[in-house]
Parts: C-alpha cells; structure tokens; sequence
C-alpha cells in the first residue's frame, strides 16, 4: 500500500483499531476510506509474517476484504483478528448434544437465593425428622434420599443447580437416621453425615458432564466432607473427647480461609501471556512522529472474544465460583463447631483454651476477608467471623447453654467500653485511607491477622485438654 501524504488528515476520516494475530497485537490508525485487504496488508508487513491473513470479529464472523473501513462500521477502538485460514475457529455452538441450551449456572441473585433455600430446608426437613421417634422417621428419609438421587442426575435446565443442593439432601437423610443428641455421640453423627454429602457430590460429579459450572462446588463439598469425616472418625478410633473434634474443625475452617485464594487459582501454563507477543507497535496513516508511542483503548467486550483472554476470564470464573462455595463451606464449619466446641469444655483450663480459640479464629476470619477481592467470599467469612465473636461475647456475658447466667452489671460496662472502642476503630479506619486500602492500616491488619493465627494455633493445645492432661500427669 502506498504511503499517504503526512498532511494530517480531517476529523472523521480515520479509524483507530487493533489487530490480534499470530504476531502479536498491532494498533492501527487507518484511514477511512482504505479497505480490510490494506490493514492485513500492513499488519503482515509489520508482523513479518509471509502473506496477508484474513480477518474475522473476535467472535469468528468472518469480514469481506473488499470492504472499506469507513463502511464496515468499525467503530474508534474496534478489536479485529487475523487468523491462518485452516485455524479459523468454529462457531461457539449454544446447545449441547441433545438440542438444549446448557444455562449453567445462571449469575444472578435469584438462582443463588432459591439454592441457599433448597439447601436451608433440606436441612430443616432433617432437623425436624430427627425429633422423631424411631419408627416414624422412614417417611422423611425416604423422601430426602430420592430428593438426593434426583438431584445427581444431569437431566434438566437447572441439573447444575440441583447438584449442587443434592448433598445437602444426602447429608439431611443421614442425620435423621444417626441423629442422637448426646454429646460423645456428636462427633461419629457429624462425620457420617459429612461423608454422606462427599459421596454424593463424587456421584453428581460422576453422572455429570465434563466442565459444568458446578464442579467447583462439587469440589468443596467433597473436600469438606471427607476431611470433616477423618477428623471426626478419630474420635472412637483414639478416644479423643468431643472438644477436640469440634477445636480442630474450628482451626482448620480459620486456615482454610487464608489458604483457599492460593488452591482455588489455578492458571493453566498455555493462558499464561507471552509478554513478547504483546509487545504493541503502531501504524498511522501519515509519517510516524519520532520519539511517540500510539495506544488504543480497546473495549473489554471486544477482547474477551479472544482466545487467550477467553481463557484467563474463565479460569478468574471458575476461581470465584470455588472461593465462593469454599466460603460457605468455612461459614457452615464455624457456625457449627464454635458453639459445640464452647459447649464440650467445660473444664477451667480447657473453657479457656476454648474461649481463646473461638476469639483469635474470629478475628483472624475477619481480618482475612479483608484480601479477598470476591465480594460474596468477602461477606460470607466477615459473616463468620462475627458470628464466632458473637458467641464468645454471648458466653463471656453469661449466656451459657446449660442456662446459668452471670453477673450482667459486672461485665455489661466492660462489653460497652469495647464496643465504642471497635467503633471508634473501624471509623478512624475508613477515614484514613479508606480502610485497609491504606498503606499504613494494611501493613497493620497483616501483622494483627499472623498475630491472630498464631495464638489461634496455640490455643488448640489448651483447647482441646492436652495442656491439663499432661498438668495431670505432672502434678
């Protein structure tokens, strides 16, 4: 193509846009009136590359070469891509094999609320069928495990969704077989029902198809299930006591919350970026000026049709969806095991170890919720951090299971005094910096949550009895 004059060009009369290929990414600025065969032209002179290559939208609609610029409606900041012709991708089919569209997991709030009430009530249904005597229990079981085994099978425009909520089912059937209140029993009760919800998430994911938004949460539910069945199967096997069951539980749910960003991110090798091959260079229509750098502002839209960003923006999806699942799953362990675990030790030095345990662990969930940029496992672990607070203030206040009831007047003006004092905190907070986003608050936050974590980890020694019973064996 011939050079055009360098006498700048009239307003209107010249497209910017980006050309993605096999030589990496080139921003144009091209006049409006040249055709798409003049741009892979240029491109290819650019890019080194052996002949022009044809060009197709980033969603693979293949473009007429004969087409000018100005009449193909390419807009300021247009993405276009330059493929070899045997590479050009199929059309992205929308149906699967039988002739249905696959929806997936639907984003949106009304999908997410109808599943947290599916699994809300399969565990109601199996809280109130326990309270039943023996023989009268059948009926509900029977009905929760074909609710399970319906909610395996991949049939359906919400078989993702039904899945999903298919252990809770399985885990609702099996309390109401095994429920018995006593608490040395607890422990066994809890990791059957824990490995019931693993092995019918192996089953849901088992019958299902490969690469189904519900793996993620399969995923957790499994994880989950089978480590709250080895922890609480060492109770009979060891003769361990209640409290440690529910003590470790509690930890494990308090690391997990700091771990689970680093497992749930996993970026295959092929979409990692080639900083070579994005290396931009620029072509305009007139002399390029010396010592300047063109850049083109490209639409995200535009850039999630390619291939290698498609790849990152689904491996950011399928991340979110296992921070998120892993939150409730850190959520439901903590709202379980502190309250049990501040019910168990009921001895002097293991109340304390237990106090200390539920106190440091709620603090440091919420001082990890602070680093997840997922809103929703931001708010699930702040949610569990204050409940673990919350029943530690209950309990320091005199709000026992067994019912009796401290001096009030005592201690009211104590929790008051913290209160304004966590207040007062977290405004100076948002005011300086807005909130952890400063420098100096986060650095702060980082050294309060390690400090947090630790005299967690060491107060399970305490919690869990075996601080007195080597006091025991000593004394």
């Amino acid at each position: 193509m011939s050079r055009p004059s360098s006498r700048p060009s009239s307003a209107g009369t010249v497209t910017a846009v980006t050309v993605h290929g096999p030589g990496g990414v080139l921003d144009l600025t091209v006049p409006a009136g040249a055709t798409l065969a003049d741009v892979a032209r240029v491109y290819a002179a650019e890019a080194h590359l052996p002949a022009p290559l044809p060009l197709v939208t980033p969603t693979g609609a293949p473009l007429r070469m004969t087409d000018r610029v100005g009449a193909a409606g390419l807009q300021p900041g247009a993405l276009l891509v330059a493929v070899e012709p045997a590479d050009r991708a199929a059309p992205r089919r929308t149906a699967t094999a039988t002739g249905r569209r696959d929806p997936g997991l639907v984003p949106g709030t009304g999908p997410a609320a109808w599943l947290c009430a599916a699994v809300a009530a399969a565990l109601l249904a199996g809280l109130c069928t326990a309270s039943l005597p023996e023989d009268e229990r059948w009926p509900g079981v029977v009905v929760l495990g074909l609710a399970a085994l319906a909610g395996c099978l991949p049939y359906g425009a919400r078989a993702a969704q039904r899945v999903v909520a298919a252990p809770a089912f399985a885990a609702a059937a099996t309390l109401a077989v095994l429920w018995d209140p006593h608490p040395g029993r607890l422990p066994v009760v809890l990791g059957a029902v824990g490995l019931a919800a693993a092995v019918t998430a192996a089953a849901g994911r088992a019958l299902g198809r490969s690469g189904s938004p519900a793996e993620q949460a399969l995923h957790v539910w499994l994880v989950a299930g089978t480590a709250t069945f080895v922890v609480a199967g060492t109770a009979p096997l060891t003769g361990a006591p209640a409290q440690a069951i529910w003590a470790v539980l509690l930890l494990a749910a308090v690391l997990a919350a700091r771990l689970a960003p680093g497992l749930a991110v996993d970026v295959p090798d092929d979409h990692l970026l080639d900083l070579d091959r994005l290396a931009v260079t620029a072509w305009s229509a007139r002399e390029p000026a010396e010592g300047g750098r063109g850049r083109s502002v490209v639409p995200a839209a535009g850039v999630a049709g390619v291939a290698g960003v498609a790849g990152v923006a689904d491996v950011a999806e399928r991340a979110g969806r296992t921070l998120r699942a892993a939150s409730v799953a850190i959520l439901v362990v903590v709202a379980l095991s502190a309250p049990l675990l501040l019910w168990t030790a009921d001895l002097p030095p293991d109340r304390t170890g237990a106090r200390c345990l539920v106190g440091f662990g709620g603090a440091c969930l919420l001082l990890a919720a602070r680093n997840h940029r997922h809103r929703a496992a931001r708010r699930l672990l702040r949610v569990a951090g204050v409940l673990a607070l919350a029943l530690l203030a209950a309990v320091l206040l005199g709000v026992q299971p067994d019912g009796a009831a401290a001096d009030l007047p005592a201690l009211l003006a104590p929790a008051a005094v913290a209160v304004a004092v966590g207040v007062a905190l977290v405004v100076a907070a948002v005011l300086v910096g807005r909130g952890w986003r400063s420098t100096w608050w986060a650095r702060r936050a980082e050294v309060a949550e390690a400090l947090c974590g630790t005299l967690a980890v060491g107060s399970l020694v305490v919690a869990v009895g075996l601080f007195r019973h080597l006091w025991e064996i000593t004394s």
